[in-house]
């Protein structure tokens, strides 16, 4: 209820305006990905050139999600700049959480891509600034789907890609068919699990926002989800989300993972393949939308600072610091944030996946539709998502692991979203 109970009080807030002197350290809360852990090495050049310290608090993404939302809600002032993403940025800029961000030309903010700027915006203002984005794609091993003469298309159908996760799963040798998310939260599990609802033709709430989680398209995902990953993923995968399977990917153990396209920055595998989100019949919402960007929490006392920083960290120039930097290189740049990223020949060299994540990112769609009338493809753009994807999310978890029937953890689901609902007013 934390969200909701701060978003009634975001008008006591204000922004602290930073004085003319330049700030002489700034805290930065970080997801532990592994570009935002770069950007810490790449970064010491931007202290030598300014003289401002930077003091990185990196965390796990559930823990950051709840102690940046904590800290920006109450006016904590933890932080001068935080990660947030396209679920919190418009709705902290209507409330006043955060500032918005207005950058000098030469940092072209036409050059983001529309689709990663529309969704950290509000009625045409940018509140945080896409650090790097992403949709997701299936990333697969090519050696092992030819070796056992199945193959995985674009958009291809839930079911051929459960057979091909059948026929290269081979857990005597440490190979699992398909690693996929079952770490509860709900840009954790929830994150992939709802691509797979969506594409089912499922939806979290109807025109009334009426949560629709006991229907049977989500009966439907759920089951399929179950199935998939416990008979042809690791074991524990109720505790796996990014971090957990990218090293399970880069140490052969993973024959595919459906998850963001930023992972393909860091597989260090040979063969890998790419293709489009597969689907059940509905190729609308199949693969998600999202961007790690960064914001300044109102009341900042060094916003001109942190403001400063944040046009350095998303610019073209740090794409190229980060493709020349003797530690990194092209194939490590942060991408999906920016047009012109894709048209540097040395990335296009470097990055295999390139093609596949602009196409992802390009048909992602998370307008409302009739089917799905919130916009956001893995999550809903309202105050009250983060709670109610939180609660599916421990009951996806305890239906994966086994310890509740799909049947009764949707109940359970179905439960708790509405409670939340009617508690917040919709109907």
């Amino acid at each position: 209820m934390l969200l909701k109970n701060a978003l009634r009080a975001a008008t006591a807030l204000t922004l602290v305006a930073a004085s003319g002197a330049s700030a002489e350290s700034l805290t930065i809360a970080i997801v532990n990905n592994g570009h935002m852990i770069n950007m810490q090495k790449v970064a010491e050049a931007y202290t030598a050139e300014t003289g401002v310290e930077l003091n990185w608090v990196s965390l796990e993404e559930g823990v950051l999600r709840e102690q940046v939302t904590s800290d920006t809600a109450t006016g904590g002032g933890q932080y001068d700049i935080i990660n947030i993403g396209m679920q919190e940025a418009p709705i902290w800029g209507a409330a006043g959480w955060i500032e918005p961000l207005n950058f000098s030309a030469d940092y072209d903010v036409d050059d983001i891509l529309p689709a990663m700027r529309n969704g950290l915006s509000h009625e045409g203002t940018l509140y945080a600034a896409p650090f790097y984005g992403e949709s997701s794609m299936v990333m697969y091993r090519k050696d092992l789907t030819d070796a056992a003469g199945v193959a995985i298309g674009d958009n291809d159908s839930w079911d051929n890609v459960k057979a091909a996760a059948a026929a290269i799963h081979d857990p005597d040798n440490g190979v699992y068919g398909a690693c996929l998310r079952g770490k509860p939260g709900w840009g954790d599990n929830m994150a992939f699990i709802t691509t797979v609802v969506n594409s089912f033709g499922g939806a979290w709430f109807d025109k009334d926002y009426k949560p629709t989680i006991d229907s049977e398209e989500w009966k439907a995902a759920i089951n399929f989800y179950v199935d998939l990953l416990g008979n042809y993923g690791p074991p524990g995968s109720e505790g796996n989300s990014f971090n957990e399977i990218l090293a399970l990917y880069n140490e052969g153990k993973c024959g595919m993972w459906i998850d963001a396209t930023i992972a393909a920055s860091f597989l260090d595998v040979d063969g890998v393949a790419y293709a489009q989100s597969p689907n059940a019949g509905n190729p609308v919402g199949a693969n998600w939308l999202w961007a790690w960007a960064m914001a300044i929490p109102a009341g900042s006392p060094n916003a001109e600072a942190a403001a400063d920083f944040i046009q350095w960290a998303t610019s073209k120039e740090y794409v190229q610091a980060v493709g020349n930097h003797p530690d990194f290189g092209w194939g490590s740049v942060p991408t999906g944030q920016r047009a012109s990223t894709y048209a540097i020949p040395e990335f296009q060299a470097a990055a295999k996946f390139a093609a596949a994540e602009l196409a992802a990112i390009d048909s992602a769609a998370p307008e409302a539709t009739d089917l799905k009338p919130y916009v956001g493809v893995q999550f809903a753009a309202i105050p009250e998502f983060p709670e109610v994807g939180s609660a599916v999310a421990q009951e996806m978890a305890a239906a994966l692991s086994g310890a509740k029937s799909v049947e009764d953890a949707l109940a359970a689901s179905q439960k708790a979203a509405d409670a939340i609902m009617k508690e917040a007013g919709y109907y």
